[in-house]
């Protein structure tokens, strides 16, 4: 089973980088500030979040505390499936 890191990192090196080296991608790295995703990149991020974990983000959660990094979305994720179990 691949990891959800791996997962999500594919996803961005996909759908964002756009030829990018996706190595070049930290973990830590802010989606906004690096202006690899923008708004309608984190609607298409939470679709894809909501299908692949079969999870569901509320508005509230739409924050860069929770969206903006590789390992923020990991962390978020992860206590979304936790609430599940």
């Amino acid at each position: 089973m691949k990891s959800i890191q791996s997962e999500i990192r594919n996803f961005v090196a996909d759908n964002f980088l756009f030829g990018e080296d996706p190595e070049s991608l930290q973990n830590d790295d802010s989606f906004l500030e690096t202006g690899i995703i923008d708004s309608t990149g984190v609607l298409e991020l939470v679709a894809f979040i909501e299908d692949q974990y079969d999870v569901q983000v509320d508005d509230d959660e739409l924050v860069p505390e929770n969206l903006d990094s590789i390992n923020c979305l990991i962390d978020f994720i992860e206590s979304k499936l936790k609430e599940l179990a």
